[in-house]
């Protein structure tokens, strides 16, 4: 059988993720998503992907401590960074810099722990390589903070707000994990030939850099900037539909319904309502974008996807465009090594056959 894309062609039996589009149903170890990370860190959701269950208390030290241990990097990471050209791609030298990742103690250590080391490493990395493309020096992790906090503390030094961490925390832990994504796909066919962890990253990395996957909500920035400048959503969006143009944030090629993953950066939308303009103009935005898709499209059943609350998330943070793709591959990363994981445990290497069409 020949299928353009391997599109629904069942290569994989997983345990870690499921995704129902008719339902809008993202399910992380058979739990609604929304279920699976309330009142959960980034860090004990990963966890919870890796292992299957949460940490206990004991468990939950080890591994802040693990993560902690995992964001000094290896001396030669940082050179390899300072030489780098910075006209060059963030994500391309994001790639080159993962691949050189190695260290004795690393190597040594479980398929677990190279998971917290990797996942550990890149928020380091990433903040680093934004500051060395754009003439400032490199800010050291901060270890009283967390995860997700010492990632923006690494970015421009200051300390984030409990809104800011709170915001970027819920949409990291919902785009952990997403299926038989291609960056997915491309880490389990690296690690099926029984290459290693670092490799099948890169591979994933390499893949999430194309715009047809891995691209940023630079369009979704885009129409909520015009919307505030016109201080006028309907005249902005009526405008844009008339035109025939695609209103950015709406509509996703899997869900038919609405997108759980942004049912919930809504809700955290709303609980931090007052807490900055940007979220608010976003919550406002959609609910006349969606009556006037209904008034205008009617059938269509237009929802509103991931990218549109999380390019909201990231403008409030002033998070600059360059490093949409980059902070959604620090999440992303959590799902590339769980299935680097569960491949390595029942592995058979990927062959599919090709048809000659040639004469």
């Amino acid at each position: 059988m020949f299928q353009k894309g391997l599109k629904d062609v069942v290569a994989v039996q997983t345990s870690l993720a499921s995704v129902d589009g008719e339902k809008g149903e993202l399910r992380y170890r058979g739990s609604l998503v929304e279920e699976a990370i309330q009142h959960k860190s980034f860090e004990e959701t990963a966890y919870f992907l890796w292992h299957g269950e949460f940490p206990a208390v004991n468990q939950a030290q080890e591994l802040s401590q693990q993560f902690l241990k995992y964001r000094k990097l290896p001396s030669h990471v940082e050179k390899i960074a300072r030489e780098l050209p910075t006209t060059a791609p963030l994500m391309d030298k994001m790639r080159t810099l993962l691949s050189a990742y190695y260290d004795e103690e690393y190597v040594s250590a479980s398929p677990f722990e190279q998971a917290i080391a990797l996942t550990s490493a890149l928020p380091v990395m990433t903040a680093m390589l934004y500051r060395l493309q754009n003439g400032y020096e490199i800010i050291r992790p901060n270890d009283k903070l967390g995860h997700v906090a010492n990632y923006l503390w690494m970015l421009d030094g200051e300390e984030p707000s409990d809104a800011q961490i709170e915001a970027l925390e819920t949409y990291l832990k919902l785009t952990m994990e997403h299926g038989m994504n291609a960056s997915t796909f491309a880490a389990r066919v690296t690690v099926s030939t029984e290459s290693d962890m670092v490799a099948a990253v890169t591979s994933a990395l390499g893949t999430m850099k194309g715009p047809l996957h891995g691209g940023a909500p630079s369009g979704v920035i885009t129409l909520l900037n015009e919307i505030s400048a016109a201080d006028d959503i309907d005249s902005v969006i009526n405008g844009k539909l008339e035109a025939g143009e695609k209103i950015m944030g709406f509509g996703h090629r899997i869900y038919r319904t609405e997108d759980p993953r942004s049912i919930l950066l809504r809700q955290k939308c709303l609980e931090l309502q007052g807490s900055d303009l940007w979220l608010d103009l976003a919550v406002d935005a959609e609910k006349r974008i969606i009556h006037l898709l209904n008034e205008r499209k009617p059938g269509r059943a237009l929802y509103t996807n991931v990218e549109f609350y999380a390019a909201a998330i990231m403008r409030s943070i002033e998070m600059p465009p360059e490093l949409f793709t980059p902070t959604f591959s620090i999440a992303r990363i959590v799902g590339w090594t769980a299935h680097t994981i569960e491949q390595q445990e029942d592995n058979v290497i990927f062959r599919p056959q090709s048809i000659y069409v040639g004469n």
